[in-house]
């Protein structure tokens, strides 16, 4: 298995390793840089009864930071590097082959197959040359792996206003996409630039694969998949929702996501606060009441935007959760400053009990699970798509990157499980649009929507 470096490829890629292995007893490697199969390790649940690194092998691949143009010890998505770690990621092609040579020459055949990323379309020709198949892994759903693919391969006209929309091959007729649910560097491109030459032969390289999996679910997405399958015109196998099984079943909210396997105290985060202090503080609210607020492990919002979403949590006294980091401008891992919410906000909010501000990082799987948890105001990531609608809890999508903006328009347009509030970071956003969509959402009572 090849995932991309980043934390929201590689725990799909494992949780997928361990269900392979579970239904079929294969053994089954993983291979990555140094750092990021460090991080993989970490994950590992150590009071599993059958030692997990007997099936589950985790290989390093030759990886220097400095000679790619990244920081030290920068082996993983950032929003600051990701231009630098795509091109990066070209250069694994070499040791990658000679590792599955090798395993080849040990074992005296090639492997079954490899599945590797779908940002890491390389993988088709090694496998070919190595006298094995190659499955391509989408860790996003469906729909948004469409949007993405399509895009890239059939890049929209430029010079369009934000307001215009345009058909994207590969969707209905009736669906039209707008040029404001594209990020810059998409907006940007124009079939010669560097995004434009990655994205374009990494995506069709995979198109040549055996078959695509898509970390998603018949029952979800069944016209995502249609779509899918037939602008790929490759099988399209949905082997999601990959969440922790605990999870996915989890009606008692004293029960820890812990224990099934993912850690969220494993998993490489520094707990800014803890899971005990969270569950006690949700504890205090009545069912389907707290508004869970979080954009992914990388995003954050801009300034303004951030002041007048705290304006809009507290004129709608509703009750919330924050992961809150530096806004869009500041240095992402330095110290939050009050200076960013308005003038003694998390002190009336530790008052009234009304809001809770986690900085940096917060279990983010206890809390969605949890009884009091009403609605998500997300990103839109696909991860934490999954994880919020597996606890039928509704979404109020802030899309900023990647596909999040895909994903945000079916969960709006063909699920009718979201209300969009914000797009991107650019976007203009005011206090009683919050408090009018977090009242709309909140007020319709939380999982009875899904």
């Amino acid at each position: 298995m090849l995932p991309f470096m980043a934390h929201g490829h590689l725990i799909p890629f494992l949780a997928l390793a361990r269900q392979i292995h579970q239904a079929t007893g294969f053994k089954i490697s993983i291979a990555s840089t140094p750092l990021n199969i460090q991080y993989l390790s970490s994950t590992f649940n150590s009071s599993s009864d059958e030692p997990e690194n007997d099936h589950i092998h985790l290989l390093e691949l030759p990886f220097c930071n400095t000679d790619n143009g990244l920081p030290e010890n920068s082996e993983n998505l950032s929003l600051a590097s990701i231009g630098k770690l795509f091109s990066a990621s070209l250069g694994l092609r070499k040791p990658f082959h000679s590792l599955v040579s090798d395993i080849a020459a040990k074992q005296g055949h090639p492997p079954l197959c490899i599945i590797s990323d779908v940002f890491l379309g390389w993988a088709t020709e090694v496998a070919s040359s190595l006298g094995t198949v190659n499955v391509t892994f989408s860790t996003g759903g469906a729909y948004g792996t469409l949007a993405y693919s399509s895009l890239w391969l059939n890049l929209p006209q430029r010079g369009r206003s934000d307001s215009d929309e345009f058909h994207l091959p590969g969707f209905p007729d009736s669906c039209r996409f707008h040029v404001n649910q594209l990020h810059h560097f998409l907006r940007n491109a124009d079939g010669t630039d560097s995004w434009s030459k990655f994205f374009q032969s990494q995506i069709s390289l995979s198109m040549q694969s055996f078959g695509w999996l898509c970390n998603t679910a018949e029952e979800f997405e069944p016209a995502g998949l249609e779509w899918l399958r037939n602008f790929l015109k490759l099988p399209v196998w949905a082997i999601g929702p990959l969440l922790p099984p605990m999870v996915l079943n989890n009606d008692d909210s004293s029960l820890s996501v812990a224990a099934s396997g993912i850690s969220t105290r494993r998993a490489g985060k520094k707990l800014e606060i803890s899971i005990e202090k969270c569950m006690e503080w949700l504890e205090s609210h009545s069912p389907a009441s707290v508004l869970y607020i979080s954009f992914g492990s990388q995003n954050s919002v801009g300034p303004s935007q951030m002041m007048e979403l705290a304006i809009g949590l507290e004129e709608s006294a509703k009750p919330f959760v924050w992961v809150i980091r530096p806004p869009v401008g500041f240095e992402p891992r330095s110290e939050f400053r009050a200076e960013y919410l308005p003038e003694g906000f998390e002190e009336r909010m530790e008052k009234r009990k009304q809001g809770l501000l986690v900085r940096n990082w917060a279990p983010q799987l206890e809390i969605l699970s949890h009884k009091s948890t009403g609605a998500f105001l997300s990103h839109c990531g696909w991860n934490s798509v999954l994880e919020s609608l597996s606890q039928a809890v509704p979404i109020i999508g802030w899309p900023l990157a990647a596909e999040q903006a895909y994903n945000s328009k079916m969960l709006v347009e063909e699920m009718g499980v979201s209300v969009e509030l914000a797009r991107g970071v650019q976007s203009s956003i005011d206090s009683k649009e919050v408090k009018r969509v977090i009242e709309l959402v909140m007020d319709r009572k939380g999982r009875e929507v899904i």
